[in-house]
């Protein structure tokens, strides 16, 4: 018979709580956000009280069991023995509601769950503003288990309150008395744990996790990482988590706010980007069992190993969280030519740019208007290319280290640059790009890149005086978007030429921005008969500068289809090469 890699324990409910409270457990859901809907913690205590079994936890213990120290500010025991793998939103769930503890919810608001229950019909709801009002329900299972509250009194109370609506019968007391002694003694409800050894690699602990709940979703090195935060720095993960709630929405107080344009992070995220900057890795593999204490080559564990790792992370997230370079950060992206995420298609580009922008200012103090071009250069590449869009951890550990060997500030900024022009080659702009444009996917790097270029170069929209960038300014709000793609050969135009293919007719070559009102006027008109119309409004050398800018051939409107694609995407590769040189001035340190 093979290792058993678990075993097997039997708790009761009332224990698996006052483990929580000691700190023998880890529970971080409670201090992160909850996803289960309300209907669901309905659904597990009636489970419960029908004696259904609700499933196995799953533990692992922390490899360094007897620890005793106070954790944040919740004043526990001990640290937890034990880490919650699978598992944490039913202990969530239990906890909140038997000790009446807020959660804090998807959009990082605290709130209670109030479960409902009726004892003549034995059946549980989440408590509404009609059930608080029926004296037939109790609208707070809750309080039944509050420490200053006793069973025969609460008992007694409910059916007073109750006679004062409606007479009671003996019977009916009977049957409330045994239905509340029944939910009362859901905290001796029997739950089974497995245990995983500490010497188990978290890689073996994901697939144990999958194995045995193929519903669940996939564990990764963040979660691991982000619960541990929660055992050892239980303030760093709380800093995390608000630093994403105020992300989310705009300050109603003004005050300074993480809110921005370009990405509403989530705490796992952020954490990379610490992890990059604090220990130059992306792959978080070994990060973990680092986290943890663990010397990965006697596999021992160690407190003061643990700790050295946490005040490096913790150094780190203090730069990444700072309001100050957020949003100097952001700069850098609209100096590449880009105004909001609605035209950037990887948000990995935007967090990994972001930890290179922290370790060219914290670790190698490039000036920040030099740093902000050196940037831009280096995101208008990663946007282009998709560099993190596939494998995104991998090409990211490639990245950092290029930079373990680097002194001088100088030498940063040089390989940098090295590094964009090894991906920027001249084929690639001759050949590589054109090909990447053929397309149909609204999504294409490439046409995000152009739109860029189109702000970098100052450019007009197709057929108006308005500039690009004016008018992809996200804090433009209307019924209507101010600028619309639209088809410079109409969809059903086109049909009517018998190109039937979508991947032909959609391709994203024919399209072009154009104000809303532009968008009306054209409709499904061919080219050659409202072109000339809107031509009428300007100069020659005004629609010169307009055709160049917009990648169109003289006379495009007259030629075939599928010339006019092939001629145009050239020039599009050649109008997004002339933006990003826009972007490479001649660099000196002041």
């Amino acid at each position: 018979m093979s290792k058993v890699l678990f075993r097997k324990v039997d708790y009761s409910l009332s224990k698996l709580i006052e483990d929580i409270d000691l700190g023998e457990i880890g529970l971080p859901d409670i201090q992160r956000p909850f996803v289960w809907p309300n209907t669901k913690v309905r659904d597990l205590f009636d489970s419960m009280y029908r004696g259904y079994p609700i499933g196995y936890l799953l533990f692992w213990e922390n490899g360094l069991p007897g620890e005793h120290r106070v954790i944040g500010t919740d004043h526990k025991q001990k640290a937890p023995r034990l880490l919650i793998v699978d598992g944490q939103q039913r202990l969530t769930s239990l906890y909140a509601v038997l000790k009446g503890s807020p959660i804090v919810d998807k959009d990082y608001r605290k709130r209670r769950i109030y479960i409902a229950f009726h004892p003549l019909e034995r059946k549980f709801a989440v408590a509404d503003s009609a059930i608080r009002r029926d004296p037939e329900w109790i609208p707070d299972i809750s309080e039944l288990w509050k420490s200053n509250s006793n069973r025969s009194r609460f008992v007694k109370s409910f059916v007073e309150h109750l006679r004062q609506r409606r007479p009671v019968t003996d019977r009916e007391e009977d049957e409330i008395n045994e239905a509340i002694d029944r939910l009362y003694d859901l905290q001796n409800y029997p739950l089974t744990v497995l245990e995983l050894s500490t010497n188990i690699p978290e890689e073996e602990v994901a697939e144990v996790f999958v194995r045995i709940n193929s519903k669940g979703t996939p564990l990764n090195q963040a979660d691991f990482i982000l619960t541990l935060m929660s055992v050892f720095w239980d303030e760093g993960r709380a800093e995390l988590e608000e630093f994403s709630r105020r992300a989310k929405q705009p300050p109603e107080d003004h005050h300074p706010s993480p809110y921005n344009y370009f990405i509403q992070p989530d705490p796992d995220q952020l954490l990379r980007v610490s992890v990059a900057l604090g220990f130059r890795r992306a792959q978080l593999e070994h990060l973990y069992s680092l986290l943890r204490g663990k010397n990965l080559e006697t596999r021992e564990f160690s407190e003061e190993q643990r700790d050295r790792q946490f005040v490096i992370l913790r150094e780190a997230q203090v730069c990444v969280l700072d309001l100050q370079n957020w949003h100097e950060f952001f700069k850098a992206l609209i100096r590449a030519g880009y105004r909001s995420s609605a035209y950037i298609s990887s948000q990995n580009a935007i967090l990994y740019t972001y930890a290179m922008w922290l370790v060219g200012k914290r670790d190698f103090g490039v000036p920040l208007h030099n740093l902000r071009d050196v940037i831009a250069r280096w995101f208008f590449m990663v946007a282009l290319t998709g560099r993190y869009t596939d494998s995104p951890e991998s090409h990211m550990e490639q990245d950092l280290a290029l930079l373990r060997n680097i002194k001088a500030t100088d030498e940063l900024v040089s390989t940098l640059d090295r590094e964009i022009n090894t991906a920027l080659t001249g084929d690639y702009w001759e050949v590589t790009l054109p090909n990447k444009l053929i397309a149909a996917s609204a999504n294409n790097p490439g046409i995000f890149a152009y739109f860029s270029s189109l702000c970098l170069l100052d450019a007009q929209v197709l057929f108006s005086k308005m500039k690009v960038a004016e008018l992809l300014d996200p804090a433009l709000r209307a019924k209507k978007s101010a600028l619309e793609r639209h088809p410079l050969f109409p969809r059903e135009y086109l049909r009517k030429l018998g190109i039937e293919d979508l991947r032909d007719i959609n391709q994203v070559i024919n399209y072009a921005l154009v104000e809303w009102s532009d968008n009306v006027e054209i409709s499904n008109r061919p080219p050659s008969t409202y072109v000339p119309e809107l031509e009428a409004r300007f100069s020659s050398e005004e629609l010169q500068r307009m055709y160049h800018w917009h990648a169109l051939p003289e006379r495009w409107y007259e030629m075939d289809y599928f010339d006019f694609l092939e001629k145009r995407r050239k020039l599009m590769a050649g109008v997004i090469h002339e933006g990003f040189m826009g972007l490479t001035g001649a660099w000196h340190l002041s």
